[in-house]
């Protein structure tokens, strides 16, 4: 039977998640009655978000052809579960809606869709809305692209008009799986995986060549694991057994391994030991940090065995232990983005009854040491292996002495914003603030530009995605991709607390931003610590030098309130001994803060 490999790649909310119902509704894969919106959403967090989150693969029939369909996220944060899809894919079908036009995140899939050397089919969606200009849209896809006006498509996914072209295309253009040079054995390559509770870990796996059969035994290359192949099958969108899976087909391998870590994404399972892997996927850079720490002490073995099982199911996911003088044992977590960093945290709570607390996100950066004795200034787990005087850092706790820095290096983008002409005043200035460089500008259409830039990415982590959609009336997308780091005048900047500084609270910032972040955090603190009886000044300092401070005042007893008249001295006699009393708590005294307080300050 001859066979099509091919995903569904789009901006977000141009309806891939539609067009892939339509299909499997048209091929008669499932009953009218079973079918629902977004079917190949199966996440509740999905379905209550509106988003697609993980890849999820479909088996349909069409003409006699087996197609395997590949429903991928459109959001930035999982563009690694759309990277993964295309490897596994000859084809893909590029979605426009027909009201927005060429956003963003279209440029992004696209260009990574090019480098994987897939077919691309154009295709015009939702032609049914009043807002729809097929004609204006044609024109930027046909500049993009390169190709001719009628080899776009127009459909509407919602209606289902003209989804039996898309897969009449599919058939015509897309090639069928590419022959290897047989090794002499079988050969898959992992997409996906998760864990289930019954049979173990199950393998998403694309058959480059060979055929697997129920009961044999098989090896995981990377891993070096042996396995044995207890179920096999594909997706339709469930599982459904098959007796076997040939060449170039997407499927399922349930490996029946208990082990969260040996099977891992972009792995080969193999019928021999000895045979060459295939070529994974490359190796992903988290973008983003932050702690997560179990609300109960006692939690914490419970929380690192929700964060294994996970980890296989988001290969993006990266984790290591850490402590932090507040909150005692957690660990410290590389994210995508802050969306991905969100479903991490809902999944944790919701699979897996995890009671988190997760401090405020941070970046990556690179300390250049100019002491010989390195392991001194940082642990040594954070040395880089290639530059062992150089120290890769996501916690400020672990930032050296400024005397033991040669430079810091921090990671920069580049970001790429599609918005009205109107609009991009407001984006520049909006970047400018973020310490962003402009590198072009060009225009989709009359009304519609393209701005590049670079910029840090600790400047767009955390709240710039909704500045941008404020700044251009909900109009403006954008994307980003890492381009490497740069030295940059970034300094540690730490909280004192009566002098003491108070290390879970210290941050890394840029020397001129210092002064700003400094005074949201001694405000913040000045309203959330409780009083104590003496004045306690709290500071944000770089190094010796202060650069911004609150003073939260004593909690005043009325000591003059039992007196009933007679001459002021007696008044001002209490007032003096209070005032004494005061001065030398203060020289005593100490401040703890409470876990609130900390809180309110960590979280974002």
């Amino acid at each position: 039977m001859e066979i099509r490999n091919f995903c569904i790649i789009a901006h977000i909310d141009h309806g891939k998640s539609t067009l892939a119902d339509r299909m499997i509704e048209m091929t008669g894969t499932l009953q009218k009655r079973e079918m629902k919106e977004q079917l190949l959403d199966t996440m509740d967090l999905e379905r209550e978000r509106g988003i697609t989150i993980k890849l999820t693969p479909v088996r349909m029939q069409w003409k006699g052809v087996q197609l395997n369909l590949i429903d991928t996220p459109g959001h930035t944060d999982f563009r690694y579960e759309v990277s993964r899809s295309l490897v596994a894919c000859e084809g893909a079908i590029l979605l426009v809606d027909c009201s927005q036009g060429i956003q963003a995140q279209t440029l992004a899939v696209l260009t990574m869709a090019m480098e994987n050397d897939l077919t691309i089919i154009p295709v015009l969606n939702k032609i049914d809305l009043p807002a729809a200009d097929p004609e204006r849209v044609s024109e930027e896809v046909m500049k993009l692209l390169g190709c001719k006006k009628e080899e776009i498509l127009r459909i509407s996914a919602k209606e289902g008009r003209g989804v039996p072209e898309v897969l009449d295309k599919v058939i015509e253009l897309i090639p069928p799986p590419k022959k290897f040079a047989q090794a002499g054995g079988t050969r898959a390559l992992i997409f996906d995986a998760i864990m289930d509770p019954y049979r173990g870990a199950v393998a998403y796996v694309r058959v480059v060549e060979g055929k697997f059969t129920k009961g044999d035994k098989a090896h995981l290359l990377g891993t070096k694991t042996p396995v044995e192949v207890l179920d096999l099958g594909h997706f339709s969108p469930k599982y459904a057994s098959d007796p076997v899976l040939n060449e170039g087909e997407i499927g399922y391998i349930v490996t029946g391994s208990k082990d969260v870590r040996s099977v891992r994404t972009g792995d080969t399972v193999a019928s021999a030991e000895d045979l060459l892997a295939l070529p994974g996927y490359k190796e992903v850079q988290p973008m983003v940090f932050a702690g997560l720490y179990p609300s109960e002490a006692d939690a914490y073995p419970d929380l690192r065995e929700a964060l294994e099982k996970l980890a296989l199911n988001d290969a993006a996911l990266r984790f290591e232990p850490e402590h932090n003088a507040a909150l005692g044992n957690g660990f410290r977590c590389g994210f995508l983005g802050l969306l991905h960093m969100d479903i991490v945290q809902e999944r944790l709570e919701r699979e897996h009854d995890c009671d988190l607390i997760i401090t405020a996100p941070s970046v990556l950066y690179e300390v250049k040491l100019a002491v010989r004795r390195t392991a001194e200034v940082v642990r040594a787990s954070l040395l880089k292996a290639d530059e062992p005087d150089t120290a890769r850092i996501s916690n400020p706790a672990d930032f050296p002495d400024p005397s033991c820095i040669a430079e810091v290096r921090e990671p920069w983008v580049k970001l790429e914003i599609v918005c009205r002409a109107q609009d991009i005043g407001a984006a520049m200035t909006l970047v400018g603030e973020r310490r962003g460089v402009q590198q072009g500008l060009s225009y989709l259409d009359a009304d519609r530009a393209l701005l590049t830039f670079e910029v840090p990415l600790q400047g767009i982590v955390l709240d710039f995605f909704d500045l941008l959609k404020s700044a251009t009336s909900g109009y403006g997308s954008m994307s980003y991709d890492p381009i490497g780091y740069r030295s940059g005048d970034l300094v540690k900047l730490q909280i004192l607390l009566l002098g003491d500084p108070a290390d879970a609270l210290s941050t890394i910032v840029h020397r001129s931003e210092a002064h700003h972040v400094g005074g949201i955090i001694c405000k913040k603190l000045k309203e959330v610590m409780p009083k104590q009886q003496f004045q306690i000044p709290i500071q944000a300092a770089i190094g010796g030098k202060i650069v911004a401070r609150e003073t939260l005042p004593a909690y005043r007893k009325d000591v003059t309130g039992y007196l009933y008249g007679g001459d002021v001295t007696r008044k001002n006699k209490l007032l003096e001994k209070q005032k004494k009393g005061k001065k030398r708590m203060k020289k005593m005294g100490r401040v703890t803060l409470t876990q609130e307080a900390f809180l309110s300050v960590l979280k974002r």
